[in-house]
Formats: C-alpha cells, structure tokens, sequence
C-alpha cells in the first residue's frame, strides 16, 4: 500500500516531467522535504569551477538552485595547485551545516574528486569535467582520445598556463555571444601546470552524476562519456560547448536539482 507520503514524493516527481526548470525546482524543495525519515534532504551545493574560470561562471546557475530554496557557495580556486584548490574547496564545505552536493566543472572535476570524501558531502555532480581515479595518470588517459582543439591555443609561462583570446573565443565559448565570451575572458583564471594527482577518488564512494557536452572542445567528449561510464554516474548529455553551465544553465540546473532529490 502506498502511503500518503510516498504519494506525494510520487506526485512530485511525476508532475516534473510536464513544467519547466523554475516550477521544477519549485518541486524539488518539496520533494527533499519530503524526504523519508532517517535521511536528512540535500539544501546545500558548493560549486567548484575549472580552469581559465573563476566562480562568476556559476552565476545563471546560482538563482536557478536558490530559487528552489537551496543555500549554494560557489569556490573561487587560486588554481595555484591542486592541494591549494582542494584547501579553498574545504574551507566552503565547512561553512554548509548539512549535507551537500559538490558540484565541479572541468579541472574542478579533479578537485571534487579529491575533496569529496568530507562526510557532509551527499554526492557528486561532475560537469563537462574530469574525473581521475586515485593516483592516475590522467593525461595518459586523455590521450586515448582525440586532442581537443584547444590544444593549439594554450600558452605556458612561468609555471603556469592559459588561453590565448582566439582559444577562448573559438574553443572555450564558442557557443556564447562574443559579449559574453569576452567578458569572461577578462577573468580567466590562470591555471598552475604542476601536475595535479588525485590520492583519492570520492566518485568510487559516493552517488555521482554527470553533464556530457556533446559539443566540447576542451575535453573530448567520448572521454567525457568514458568518465562518467566508469564511474556508473546517472548521465545526461547536454547539446552544448564546454561551458554548458553558462549557455545551458537550466540544464545544468536541472541535473544538480535531481541529485539534490536522489
């Protein structure tokens, strides 16, 4: 027989099919509070961004998730190394009082997946990101697929790297207006080139979910789907560039809000 209780869950999760993004976050604060008991629901997300970003790349994101009553943080990483944005990653968990989704795009798939052993974290959402298992050699990996098109545009100088204006404008946003594009370039963050060596792999422990972008050209996307296959995460795959979180919010949006009901 089924219960009041689990009716209503039902209902919820039945009628998110039909609505849009705002009425299905609407829906997903109602739902975690519907949690069942001995579970405490997920209302909080920290967001961890990539390479050649800073955390302005949430923005679109950020009111989608606050409007269905989540409390998000998003981290701004030094990219000065791997153990320095891990540091700046663990000091936003410690200021969310309950369980939490960390969530990571490109390069801050690799932090999330470092940092992701902190018991308040409920799950992971990996976006366009990478994903290494503990001690890999991800570049190796990575080199079983098609170089990226960026490849041609990555400058390195002392001890760190970034993307030449043509790069970023053809490869890292090519799916944005130019505007906008330019706009974020203003505020790439340049990204260290010590290596970055997981000693941990928090996706073999916790819930994962995953973004494909079937139109990157940063991380191929049939790596992409290798990742997220290998790691059994729940997969969508979003018809956008690299930064799906920017021309596709609603989307990305979408995925964190079923992880935050899973």
């Amino acid at each position: 027989m089924i219960t009041r209780r689990q009716f209503s869950v039902l209902g919820a999760a039945a009628a998110s099919v039909a609505v849009g993004p705002l009425a299905q976050a609407a829906q997903a604060a109602q739902a975690a509070q519907a949690a069942p008991r001995g579970r405490s629901p997920v209302r909080h997300v920290t967001l961890v961004h990539g390479a050649y970003a800073d955390g302005s790349s949430w923005s679109k994101v950020i009111p989608l998730l606050q409007a269905a009553g989540l409390e998000v943080i998003a981290v701004q990483n030094p990219l000065t190394s791997l153990r320095d944005d891990v540091a700046a990653t663990e000091r936003a968990l410690a200021r969310q009082d309950g369980p939490t989704l960390l969530v990571g795009h490109s390069y801050g798939g690799t932090v999330i997946s470092q940092a992701g052993l902190a018991p308040t974290v409920a799950g992971l959402v990996y976006v366009a990101a990478r994903a290494p298992d503990a001690g890999e050699d991800y570049p190796a990996v990575a080199a079983r697929f098609p170089a990226p098109p960026v490849a041609r545009g990555v400058v390195k100088a002392n001890g760190f790297q970034w993307l030449s204006r043509q790069a970023f404008l053809r490869d890292f946003a090519h799916d944005l207006p130019e505007a906008e594009a330019l706009r974020l370039y203003a505020v790439q963050g340049p990204l260290s080139t010590a290596p970055s060596t997981t000693t941990v792999a928090a996706w073999r422990q916790k819930p994962s979910w995953y973004a494909v972008s079937k139109n990157d050209r940063i991380i191929d996307p049939g790596l992409q789907r290798f990742l997220a296959a290998r790691m059994r995460a729940h997969t969508v795959e979003v018809d956008a560039g690299h930064l799906s979180l920017v021309s596709r919010p609603k989307d990305i949006a979408g995925l964190i809000l079923e992880a935050a009901r899973g």
